[in-house]
């Protein structure tokens, strides 16, 4: 059975033994370990009560009918003890389940503030090699397979253990030969259930992979749902998605199926031991060797017993789901960081840009997307980048901001490379509109001012440069009225402006304009490019579009061809020597003749 792989946090996954995720579990727990004290304490006087009640029943069934004729007083005595134990029992129950809910809680919240931390910090190709499905898998879900996993350990180390501890020394105190024998037999079902978790931790692993790619398949198909209709694609995706899903349902049921053995086997083996024991227990009382209270505390007490030594044997198989889970929420935890940059501030640059011999590819095993590129920006120069699909354009002003770092060579910006500035100061010199726009489910305001608080004078003049002022008024809550989920409720050239207007509420020196105008019809993209010639003015702007009104208002372009520059010059220039930008120029030209 083939198992589709993904990323899963595939550049730092590594198997985490037991010990190492109790340890790093430990220290975020170890504020608070007064609760975890309180709540042994409590597993401690909860086992202690179990003990507690085969040694009241012994004495009432020995000499209970003797008491009732010599004295009620003292035969009132052990069903009083009963309850009071069993209330005893509740408080103490209640206690260590109330404690050991608010530290796993304590757990979750750290976690999960850990993972979203990383999250927001990661590199921008960690974002490219997985999916969001499997993200909000770990951050939502996986850190309640790890809770879940933490309170059964928990519970069955301590409660479930001590409860053995003394149930077997109330059994060797009341009959240490047929404890021997119990002893015997119960752990030979122990050996022969470990033996069937052996391929429980890499059936839950590749159990965790499908339930993942299964995400990934309901966002896809969520996201692409117009074009899945436009091409009756439901049938491929009906297939698709039933396909993984017998594949979940296979491995769901070989987990079943290894863990479930573990439960029918107790019990034959605790059936047995039963046997053995109320046999030689109604030979020894036949011969005076054991009283009947004591055969029956006997029992009792090894029926007691059966339960938390099963919770002992049981617990490889949650451990095997948490382990699984614990991988992801601490391979995403331990994921590098982006370069936090160096130390140099910067209040407002003055915007000049320079990309000297720089070279950048993907990954060692990509060719170079940009190879050898070298230029210089004066402040306040509107320059244009040009080139047919897959040039570099795009990759090249992803280094500015650095979404990437170069392989090769330095971007300076004021003639300091981009790497000596403190990375939230050198993004705070950038504004960025790309043709991919994202929007938050917010108010236009709260977009508009993304990141800090609302200045809703700054807004509105925002709004009207991008020419979306007139659209907002008409709005139920105007300038609040809520986008929706990326912006849904807009149309497309609404969210494009929405985008352009946040930029110009930023306010920075710098502009990389990404196909900004890409979503516009011909009278909204007249109106905001007057917007944009007021926003450039005074401004560094690096600018990529395919609409050549736009470029020819560039001070100069530079024409990507395969990674590299191969002409740099004005519109008029570039024309003039009849290369690939004049290639481009007819081309789009022909096609499209009143650009």
């Amino acid at each position: 059975m083939t198992i589709p792989q993904g990323g899963i946090f595939s550049s730092v996954a590594k198997p985490i033994t037991y010990a190492n995720v109790l340890y790093r579990i430990g220290r975020i727990i170890r504020p608070h370990w007064w609760a975890i004290v309180l709540a042994i304490i409590s597993m401690g006087l909860v086992a202690g009560t179990e003990t507690g009640i085969p040694a009241l029943l012994k004495p009432l069934i020995d000499n209970g009918f003797g008491l009732m004729g010599s004295s009620l007083s003292v035969f009132w005595y052990v069903p009083i003890a009963l309850v009071g134990l069993a209330l005893g029992r509740g408080i103490a129950q209640y206690a260590s389940n109330y404690l050991l809910s608010y530290v796993l809680n304590c757990i979750s919240l750290h976690l999960r503030l850990q993972m979203f931390q990383t999250m927001l910090h990661v590199p921008a190709d960690f974002f490219q090699r997985e999916t969001a499905s499997t993200i909000i898998s770990a951050i939502v879900f996986e850190v309640n397979q790890v809770l879940n996993v933490l309170m059964t350990v928990l519970i069955t180390l301590v409660r479930d253990s001590l409860t053995v501890v003394f149930l077997l020394g109330y059994l060797l105190y009341l009959n240490w030969q047929l404890t021997i024998i119990v002893a015997i037999i119960l752990p030979a079902s122990g050996s022969l259930i470990s033996k069937l978790n052996k391929h429980l931790r890499r059936l839950n692993r590749e159990q965790q992979i499908l339930t993942n790619q299964i995400s990934y398949i309901v966002e896809e198909t969520v996201g692409g749902y117009k074009v899945i209709k436009v091409h009756n694609g439901e049938l491929y995706e009906m297939r698709r998605f039933t396909h993984m899903t017998k594949l979940l349902r296979d491995y769901a049921m070989r987990v079943a199926i290894s863990g479930g053995l573990a439960q029918p086997m107790t019990q034959f083996f605790a059936s047995v031991t039963l046997a053995v024991i109320v046999s030689i227990a109604v030979i020894e009382s036949a011969n005076y060797h054991i009283t009947v209270g004591g055969c029956i505390a006997f029992i009792m007490s090894m029926l007691l017993i059966i339960s938390p030594l099963k919770h002992l044997i049981d617990i490889n198989q949650p451990l095997t789901s948490g382990m699984t889970a614990a991988e992801l929420i601490f391979g995403l935890i331990d994921e590098p960081v982006e370069n936090a940059g160096g130390e140099r501030k910067v209040i407002r640059a003055k915007g000049s840009i320079e990309f000297k011999h720089v070279s950048f590819n993907y990954g060692a095993a990509y060719q170079s997307t940009l190879d050898d590129i070298s230029f210089k920006i004066s402040p306040g120069e509107v320059v244009a980048i040009a080139g047919s699909s897959g040039s570099g354009k795009t990759t090249l002003v992803n280094l500015l901001p650095r979404f990437f770092d170069p392989s090769t060579g330095h971007v300076l910006v004021d003639g300091i490379p981009i790497l000596e500035y403190q990375l939230p100061d050198l993004r705070n010199q950038i504004a960025f509109v790309t043709q991919d726009v994202v929007l938050f489910n917010d108010t236009i305001a709260a977009n508009i001012a993304y990141g800090g608080p609302v200045d809703y004078k700054r807004a509105e003049a925002a709004l009207c440069a991008a020419n979306l002022i007139d659209s907002v008024e008409l709005m139920p809550a105007g300038i609040n009225t809520l986008v929706g989920d990326n912006g849904m409720r807009l149309s497309g050239g609404q969210r494009q402006r929405l985008a352009i207007a946040r930029a110009i509420y930023k306010d920075s020196p710098i502009l990389i304009l990404d196909e900004a105008t890409s979503a516009l019809d011909a009278e909204s993209e007249r109106h905001v490019q007057d917007a944009l010639s007021v926003l450039m003015s005074g401004r560094t702007t690096l600018l990529i579009t395919h609409r050549l009104s736009t470029i020819q208002r560039a001070d100069r372009i530079i024409v990507l061809d395969r990674g590299r520059i191969v002409e740099q010059g004005t519109h008029a220039q570039l024309l003039c020597r009849n290369g690939l930008y004049a290639y481009l120029y007819r081309i789009q030209h022909l096609q499209n003749p009143s650009v």
